[in-house]
C-alpha cells in the first residue's frame, strides 16, 4: 500500500521525516523544557477528521474515460488541516469562515429551521465565553482555597477539621482576641502535637523539620505528577500561548491532561514554598478550559483561526481570575499575549472575564468578600515630590527586570545543555530544600509570597500586630486614626534587618525557580522583590521626613506632626516597577494594579514607575522574559514589537539561492501521480507551487505537501483505475484523454488559486509587515509574472536572527 511520510516542521526546508511504525530523533521536540514523543498525540485530535458519508467513489464520465470528480465538491477527510508543529494559514482560515458564514446566511431566508440555526450560530460565541468564564472561575476558586490551605499545613493542622486553614480554624473560637487573631486553642504546630509544647529549641527544630519535609512532599509530588502525565504542564505557559496564538499548532498543550495535571500541580508548586507564583499558569489553564470548550462547536472546532480568537479572551479570563482584575486581563490579552484580536473579541474578552471575576467572587476565596488579592486602603495623598523615589523604584525595577531575563536565561540554556536537565526531579527537589531551609528562620520568607506582599502593602492603623507598625505611638491620641509620622521601634528595623535579606533570597532563588519542571508564574515573586525594595525605601523616606522635616524639600508639606509618607505606597509603586521591568507591560500593568490593590488615587505613581522601568530594561535588553524564553525554545514567532530596519529585498532572502538547486515545483497539466508521488518522497517541504510549465514557470497556484497526499490516498481507497500512470490536472477543466490512457486525477479544489506573492524588488521590511498582519506561512517571490523563489516565516525568522547577531539555525526546535 502506498503511504507517504509528512515532515513535523512547518515551513519548506524544515528537514525530518516521521515514520508510521518507528519513531525518529526528529520527533523528539522539547518545549518549555519538557522533551516528547510526538509519534503519537492524543489530547486534540487533528480537524475536520470526520468520515465522508460513504466509500461510493463519485465519478462522471469525460470522454468516456470514468474521473474522479473535483474535490471541492466531494470534500475528503482531512484536506485542510494541520500536521502537529505546522503553523496555520491565517487567510484561508478567515476565507473559510467568511464562506461559512455567507452560506448560513442565505439559507436563514430559506426556513424557520435554518434561521435557528444561524442565530445560534451567532449566539454559540457569547454561550462559549460564559462557559469558560464559570470554568475558569471555579477552577482558580479551588485553586486559591487548595493552595491556601496547603500552605499553611506546612506549620500546624487544625483539631476542629484538618480541611480549615489556620486563619479559618480561629475564627470559629471564642478565644481569639483581634491583637492576637493568629493564636487559638484549636489551630496546633507540629511541635505541640509531636512532642507537647511549643517553646524551646526542641520545638523550634521540630517545626522546622516538618516545614521542610511538607515542602519537599509537595515539590516532589508535584514534578513527579509533571513528569509522568503532562510535560506540558510545567513552566509559565505564557511563552507557548503566545506562539499557540500566533498560528503555531502544538497538539496537547491546551490538552484535557495538562489542564488536569496543571490545576493539581499548580497547588502543590506553591504551597511547597517555593519562589513562584500562579498568575502565569493560571492563563495556560484559562486557555485549556477555552480549547476544550471550543470541542462543544462546529464553528470554533473546525478553525484554528477562529479558535485563536477564543484563547485570546481566555488569556484576559485567566490574569481576570488570578487577580480578580477583570480590566486588566482585557488589556494584558491585547498587550501582551495576543497576535490578532479584532474589535469582536475585545467585547467577547471582556464578557468572559466579568462572568469569571463574578463566578470568582461568589465562591469567595479570600474569606474577605473582596474579589482583589491585595486590597489596601491609604488615606494620604501623594506629594508631587514623592515623584523622585518613585522614579528611582523604576529605575530599580528596570535594572532587576534586565539583570532577572539575563540569568534566568542563562541559567535555562544551561539546563537545556548540560547533565542539569536529565534530573529535573533532583533538581525540584534541592531547589525547594534550599528554598525550604533559608526561607524559615526568616518569618518575611517563611509565610507565603501572597500574604507578605499584602502586608507589604498594608498602611500602618492602630490596631496592626505586624513588626513594620510597631511605632512609638506616645504622640497618638487613642480617639485618633490619622497616624502621624512617627519615629520607628526596634521592631521596625529589625524587620528592615529581615526584610534586606529577604530581598537577596529572593532576587537570586527566583532566577533559579523559574523553569523548573513544576508549574510556575513570575508575576507574584517579581512583585515581591519590587515590594521589599519599595517598603525599604518608603520606611527610609518616612524617617528622613520625621527627622528633617525642617528641609526644604519637607518643609512645604511635612510639617511636625502630619501624615506625609505612606510606606505601603512605595511597596506597592515597587512591586508595579519590578513586574513591568520583567514582563515589559505598561498599561495593562498600571490597569491591574489598581484593580489589585484599589488603590485609583496613585495612578500616577504607578505609571511613571512602569514607564520608567520599561526605559531602563529596554536600554539594557529589548527582550521581555517571554520574548526571551520563546527564543531560548527556538518557537516560530514573530515578535510584532521589534523594529526591522535592515535594508535587504526579497531577492536576498528567499530561496532558492544561487548555488541551490531549482525550486521544486508542479505543473498544472504534465505530471502523473508517479511523478508528484517522487517529489514528494525525495523533498521536504511543506507544499508547492504550481506553474504552467516549466518553460513558462507562470504562477497558477499552490498546494499544500499536506492536502496532496492525503488526496492521492484518498482518490486510490474510492476509485479503481487510479495508478502510477494517471495524470493529475489543476486546471479547471480536463483536456480530452486518449482511450487507453488510465483515468486523470483534476486536484484543483485543494490548490490556494490566490497565493501571495510579491515582487523580487519588494523591501525586506514590507515583507516581514506582511507576515506579521496576516500571519503568513509563506510567500512566493515573481518578476515579471515568473515564478522566482519562495520566502516562508522560517526564512523570516532567520534572517532576523542573523541581522541580530544570533544563531538562525536555534530558530524552530533545534
Amino acid at each position: 500500500p502506498y503511504s507517504v511520510c509528512i515532515p513535523s516542521g512547518f515551513s519548506m526546508d524544515n528537514t525530518g521525516y516521521c515514520n508510521e511504525s518507528s519513531t525518529s530523533d526528529e520527533d523528539m521536540v522539547e518545549i518549555a523544557g519538557a522533551t516528547l514523543d510526538f509519534s503519537t498525540t492524543e489530547d486534540v485530535p487533528p480537524l475536520d477528521r470526520d468520515k465522508g458519508s460513504g466509500d461510493n467513489p463519485v465519478m462522471e464520465e469525460v470522454n468516456g474515460v470514468p474521473k474522479l470528480m473535483d474535490l471541492l465538491d466531494d470534500p475528503v477527510p482531512g484536506v485542510g488541516t494541520y500536521e502537529d508543529f505546522n503553523t496555520i494559514d491565517w487567510v484561508r482560515e478567515k476565507s473559510k469562515d467568511r464562506d461559512r458564514h455567507r452560506e448560513i446566511t442565505s439559507k436563514s431566508r430559506e426556513s424557520t429551521w435554518a434561521l435557528v440555526k444561524s442565530v445560534s450560530d451567532a449566539f454559540s460565541g457569547w454561550l462559549l465565553m460564559l462557559l469558560i468564564g464559570l470554568m475558569s472561575g471555579a477552577l482558580a476558586g479551588g485553586i486559591d482555597i487548595s493552595a491556601h490551605w496547603m500552605t499553611d499545613l506546612k506549620e500546624g493542622v487544625c483539631l476542629n477539621g484538618f480541611w480549615f486553614n489556620h486563619e479559618h480554624c480561629c475564627w470559629t473560637s471564642n478565644e481569639t482576641t483581634f491583637q492576637e487573631r493568629d493564636k487559638c486553642p484549636q489551630w496546633k504546630s507540629w511541635a505541640e502535637l509531636i512532642i507537647g509544647t511549643t517553646e524551646g529549641p526542641f520545638a523550634y527544630i521540630m517545626n522546622y523539620l516538618m516545614y521542610v519535609c511538607w515542602a519537599l512532599l509537595f515539590s516532589f509530588l508535584a514534578v513527579t505528577l509533571v513528569r509522568a502525565f503532562a510535560p506540558y504542564a510545567c513552566g509559565s505557559g505564557i511563552p507557548e500561548i503566545k506562539t499557540i496564538l500566533s498560528g503555531f499548532i502544538i497538539r496537547g498543550y491546551l490538552g484535557k491532561w495538562t489542564l488536569i495535571i496543571k490545576t493539581i500541580t499548580l497547588v502543590l508548586a506553591v504551597s511547597s514554598g517555593l519562589s513562584l507564583g500562579k498568575e502565569g499558569p493560571l492563563v495556560h489553564v484559562a486557555c485549556c478550559c477555552g480549547n476544550i470548550l471550543c470541542h462543544l462547536f462546529t464553528k470554533y472546532r473546525k478553525n484554528e483561526a477562529k479558535r485563536r480568537e477564543v484563547l485570546s479572551a481566555a488569556a484576559a479570563v485567566g490574569v481576570s481570575v488570578a487577580f480578580g482584575a477583570p480590566i486588566g486581563g482585557v488589556l494584558f490579552s491585547l498587550e501582551e499575549v495576543s497576535y490578532y484580536f479584532p474589535l469582536k473579541t475585545l467585547w467577547r474578552s471582556f464578557f468572559a472575564a466579568l462572568v469569571a471575576a463574578f463566578t470568582l467572587r461568589s465562591i469567595n476565596p479570600f474569606g474577605n468578600s473582596r474579589l482583589v488579592l491585595f486590597y489596601v486602603e491609604f488615606h494620604t495623598p501623594w506629594h508631587l515630590l514623592e515623584l523622585v523615589p518613585f522614579v528611582l523604584l523604576g529605575i530599580f525595577g528596570g535594572i532587576w527586570g534586565a539583570f532577572f531575563i539575563r540569568a534566568n536565561i542563562a541559567w535555562c540554556r544551561r539546563r537545556k545543555t548540560t547533565w542539569l536537565g536529565h534530573y529535573p526531579v533532583l533538581e525540584v527537589l534541592v531547589v525547594t530544600a534550599v528554598t525550604a531551609v533559608v526561607a524559615f528562620p526568616n518569618s518575611y520568607t517563611r509565610t507565603s509570597t501572597s500574604e507578605l506582599i499584602s502586608e507589604l502593602f498594608n498602611d500602618c492603623g492602630l490596631l496592626d500586630s505586624s513588626k513594620l507598625c510597631n511605632y512609638d505611638n506616645a504622640n497618638v491620641t487613642k480617639s485618633s486614626n490619622e497616624l502621624p509620622d512617627r519615629p520607628a521601634g526596634d521592631d521596625v528595623y529589625t524587620a528592615m534587618w529581615q526584610l534586606s535579606l529577604a530581598l537577596v533570597f529572593k532576587m537570586l532563588i527566583t532566577v533559579v525557580t523559574f523553569g523548573m519542571k513544576v508549574p510556575s508564574g513570575l508575576f507574584i515573586p517579581s512583585m515581591a522583590v519590587g515590594a521589599i525594595a519599595g517598603r525599604l525605601l518608603g520606611i527610609g523616606m518616612e524617617q528622613l521626613a520625621y527627622y528633617h522635616h525642617d528641609w526644604a524639600i519637607f518643609r512645604g508639606w511635612c510639617s511636625p506632626g502630619a501624615d506625609c509618607i505612606t510606606p505601603g505606597l512605595y511597596a506597592m509603586v515597587g512591586a508595579a516597577a519590578c513586574l513591568g521591568g520583567v514582563t515589559r507591560m505598561t498599561v495593562s500593568l498600571v490597569v491591574i494594579m489598581f484593580e489589585l490593590t484599589g488603590g485609583l488615587e496613585y495612578i500616577v505613581p504607578l505609571m511613571a514607575a512602569a514607564m520608567t522601568s520599561k526605559w531602563v530594561a529596554d536600554a539594557i535588553g529589548r527582550e521581555g522574559i517571554y520574548e526571551a524564553h520563546i527564543r531560548l525554545n527556538g518557537y516560530p514567532f514573530l515578535e510584532a514589537k521589534e523594529e526591522f530596519s535592515h535594508k535587504t529585498l526579497a531577492m536576498d532572502v528567499m530561496r532558492p539561492r544561487r548555488s541551490d538547486p531549482p525550486l521544486s515545483v508542479l505543473t498544472q497539466d504534465g505530471m502523473t501521480v508517479e511523478d508528484v508521488e517522487t517529489m514528494i518522497t525525495e523533498t521536504t517541504y511543506s507544499g508547492f507551487p504550481v506553474v504552467v510549465s516549466h518553460e513558462s514557470q507562470r504562477l497558477v497556484g499552490f498546494v499544500l505537501r499536506r492536502d496532496l497526499t492525503i488526496s492521492i490516498d484518498n482518490a486510490r481507497q474510492r476509485q479503481d483505475g487510479i495508478v502510477c500512470t494517471s495524470r493529475i490536472f489543476f486546471t479547471e477543466y480536463t483536456p480530452p484523454q486518449p482511450p487507453s490512457s488510465p483515468p486523470p486525477l483534476k486536484l484543483r479544489g485543494i490548490m490556494d488559486l490566490s497565493p501571495f506573492t510579491v515582487t523580487d524588488h519588494t523591501a525586506m521590511d514590507i515583507v516581514v509587515d506582511i507576515f506579521r498582519k496576516l500571519g503568513l506561512r509563506q510567500c512566493l517571490i515573481t518578476h515579471n509574472g515568473r515564478l522566482l523563489g519562495i520566502i516562508t516565516k522560517k526564512d523570516i525568522l532567520k534572517h532576523v536572527a542573523q541581522i541580530a547577531n544570533r544563531d538562525p539555525d536555534s530558530i524552530l526546535f533545534n
